[in-house]
Order: C-alpha cells, then structure tokens, then sequence
C-alpha cells in the first residue's frame, strides 16, 4: 500500500497548519478543537518548515513552565523534518515512525506539502490491507 492511497482516505482538511509567529497557546487551542495531535508549521501554507505536536507542547511546559505558552511555536517547534511522498510504501513510513518515536509525517511533493499522515492512519491501512488478503486466501482454500 502506498502513502497515496492512504491519503485517498483522508479530507483535504487534514492539513492543518500554523504559521511560526502563532502564539504556542494558540496552536495548542488550534490542536485541541480540531481534536489532532499536530500542526505543520509553514511560513506560506504550502512548504513545511517544522512541526508541533501535543507532546512537543506538554514537554516544553515541563521543562519551561507555562510561560512557554506565550512564545511563537517558531521557538519550540521540530525543524528537522522527517517526511514522505505519495509513492512511499506504508511499510517504509511505519518503519521511520517506529524508529523515530513519532506519530505525524507530513507527505511532500516536490516539495510542496501535500498532506499529513499519522500512525494511527498507517496502521488502519495495514490492517485493512491483511483482512483483504485474508478474505482472498480463504476463498482461494475455499475454491471460490
């Protein structure tokens, strides 16, 4: 399965992203309505210029305080991007979301962003993928 047809899934409204002077208790309001664990940070809609996360907030009030709230997300944001394309296979992106410990990778082409995808995501692909191939091995002993 490929990150494009996982993508397929999706609303083009998954995307949801911040700009870098955006206050962290802005992103951290923006996360919590839309009921998402990440925001891209872009400085014109369109390129990734990092990520925030739920735990990237949570982690730097631990650290900081809640004074962390009133600064730009520019300030704790992730700037080394690990990202993907649409033909990446789910099982390459599963393998550098378990290796990185993260849960979120936004999807670029030609280095425009074109969607984020989630582990929660790849998994349901996956899952979906083996109960098919299921399906067609049972009607293959089947004879059907």
């Amino acid at each position: 399965m490929l990150v494009s047809q996982i993508l397929k899934t999706k609303a083009l409204h998954d995307i949801v992203t911040v700009s870098p002077a955006t206050l962290v208790s802005e992103a951290a309001k923006i996360l919590s309505e839309k009921r998402i664990g990440t925001v891209v940070v872009s400085r014109d809609g369109t390129n990734a210029d990092g990520i925030l996360s739920e735990r990237d907030i949570v982690r730097e009030i631990g650290a900081r305080g809640a004074g962390c709230l009133s600064r730009p997300v520019e300030d704790i944001m992730t700037t080394k991007l690990v990202t993907c394309g649409s033909n990446d296979a789910a099982d390459s992106v599963l393998q550098k979301m378990t290796d990185g410990r993260f849960r979120h990778m936004p999807v670029l082409e030609g280095g425009k962003l074109v969607g984020v995808i989630s582990l929660g995501d790849v998994v349901k692909a996956k899952l979906m993928e083996l109960s098919m191939e299921k399906d067609a091995l049972e009607g293959m002993i089947m004879g059907h």
